[in-house]
Formats: structure tokens, C-alpha cells, sequence
């Protein structure tokens, strides 16, 4: 991924979304192009249009964070926006390679063994690209779908992004599939700005793009998220709908992983649920979870 080309159009289409009335301006009459004119954001930010004009070139190497800030406002980016508007300009300098701590590949023993001792809660470790590296055994009968997924080739590692695009079944696991779809992309942009030259990562990016169109609409928007706590709704084929609360822990330790632990209310039909799920997994595989139950 060319991160000129990424600082290019993610500035862009920043400038894009904001009108000048959302910017305290006053709209002189009609534009060519929506949201703002260079010249506007250059003004908000304190900068000569020739710099803006260079900047939204893609030229972020060797910005300083007081430059940064400027444009954050100016564009109103929020949290997620900023980390990454601070990223790419990481990723623009010359020696990313040297400074970036290299990505962890896999999960290491006593992280697996954290996630076995999580018996009553279902708990996943993911890296950047939503590849699944490790789960425990209620988290892997949680995403049955996603881990049994009739459509992923025999020895693929299972991933969310790959899961949500190009499986049938996840308009049903997903019953806001919009939302998880946007989520989904929004974690793949955020990533790609942190490293742009994970070939992994451009790999399936291009994958998708070229398999899916819904893909392909939401990564030209370079929408960027961070998922940090929430909830998330699903659809299981065995226990019907959940609503669960998510907390996702960095693993300091390993660069790029983190660990994503659901949890329900106690005492609510979530809670129930997802002890049924529990003590269903505990004679069942996620494949099980597919196969429609024998009818006398």
C-alpha cells in the first residue's frame, strides 16, 4: 500500500465530509466539489495553502505534532481519525522499518493458557488483519460460524473481515450485518495506516476488493475506528440472539494482538444464553453448530 497515496485521499475525503457551515464559515455560493476548499482548511489550520496543497499531496514526512493537531481541528477528526492521521505520518518516515517493533505471528503458550483458565467467558485473540490466533473453547463455540465456515478453504486461518464479506452465513450471524461490515473495514483501514507494508494485509485487502463489492464501497471511503468496548448482536444457530458486551485488552508483550473477552449482565437471557451455549459446547464442536438437528 503507498502511504502518499493513503495520506492523499485520506485527507481528502476528510475535507470532503465537512461543510463550511459545520466549519463556522460562511458558503460564498456554489462548489465544485463537496465539504471544503483547500484554502478553507489551510486557513483553519494556521498553514499557507502551498503547505496544505503539499500535505494533502501525501507528503506527511517529517510533520510535526503541532502541525498535526492544526490539521485534527481544522478537519474535526475525531479520536480514531487523529491516531490515525498520526500513524500515517509515522508510517512516512524514513526509518519505519528500524522503529516499528516487529508484529507478533503467534500466541504465546502462557497467553493460550490465559485463555483456557477463561472457562465461563468467551475470549478470542485477534491480530490487526482480524485473523483469529487463538480462542477458548466457549469463544470458538460463540463464533461457530465464523470457525466452521463452509466457505473458507481447508488450513485457512479464520478471519472476521473474510467471514463477514464472503460467507452466506454471515447476514445471518450478523443481524446488523451494515454495522459489522463498517466495523470490520474500519479495523483494516486503521491497520493498514499503522503498517502499511504488512503484504498480509494488502493481500487480503485486494482479495476482498476484487470478491466483494460491498468491500470495495466501504475501503474507498477510508472510514477509521477504534473498538475498544462495546456491544456486540448476534445471531448463534444454536442459542438465537445474544447481546454482549465486549472489552478488547492490547498485549503489550506482543505487538498487534489483542485479546477480545464478551460478557453478558448475570441474570439476564444473555447470561442464560450463554450458559446454554456453555454446556452445549461442552459435547459439541463449532461444526455441530451447522448441522441441522435430527428430525424424528
Amino acid at each position: 500500500m503507498d502511504n502518499r497515496e493513503e495520506v492523499k485521499t485520506f485527507l481528502t475525503s476528510r475535507r470532503a465530509k465537512i461543510s463550511p457551515g459545520q466549519a463556522g464559515l460562511i458558503d460564498s455560493g456554489r462548489r465544485r466539489v463537496p465539504g471544503l476548499r483547500r484554502s478553507e482548511v489551510a486557513d483553519l489550520a494556521g498553514l499557507s495553502v502551498e503547505y496544505y496543497a503539499q500535505l494533502e499531496r501525501g507528503n506527511l514526512a517529517g510533520v510535526s505534532d503541532s502541525v498535526l493537531d492544526a490539521l485534527a481541528r481544522a478537519l474535526r477528526l475525531d479520536d480514531a481519525e487523529r491516531a490515525h492521521l498520526a500513524d500515517l505520518a509515522r508510517a512516512a518516515g524514513p526509518a519505519l522499518h528500524a522503529r516499528r517493533k516487529p508484529r507478533a505471528r503467534q500466541v504465546r503458550p502462557s497467553v493460550a493458557r490465559l485463555l483456557e483458565l477463561m472457562t465461563e467467558v468467551p475470549a478470542m485473540v485477534n491480530n490487526g488483519r482480524l485473523d483469529v490466533l487463538a480462542a477458548n473453547h466457549l469463544g470458538m463455540a460463540l463464533f461457530a460460524p465464523v470457525f466452521a465456515d463452509p466457505a473458507r478453504p481447508a488450513g485457512q486461518i479464520a478471519n472476521h473481515a473474510r467471514f463477514t464479506f464472503l460467507s452466506p452465513s454471515a447476514h445471518t450471524f450478523w443481524p446488523d450485518w451494515e454495522r459489522a461490515a463498517d466495523d470490520s473495514v474500519a479495523t483494516l483501514r486503521t491497520e493498514a495506516g499503522r503498517d502499511p507494508y504488512d503484504k498480509a494485509l494488502t493481500d487480503l485487502v485486494g482479495e476482498l476488493s476484487t470478491r466483494s463489492d460491498a468491500f470495495r464501497t466501504r475501503w474507498a471511503a477510508h472510514d477509521v475506528r477504534l473498538h475498544r468496548t462495546g456491544t456486540k448482536h448476534l445471531h448463534h444457530p444454536v442459542v438465537g440472539d445474544l447481546h454482549l458486551s465486549y472489552e478488547v485488552l492490547d498485549l503489550a508483550a506482543d505487538a498487534g494482538l489483542s485479546l477480545i473477552a464478551f460478557t453478558a449482565p448475570p441474570g439476564t437471557p444473555d447470561d442464560d444464553a450463554l450458559k446454554l451455549l456453555a454446556s452445549w459446547a461442552a459435547t459439541h464442536t463449532p461444526a455441530d453448530a451447522l448441522t441441522p438437528p435430527d428430525r424424528p
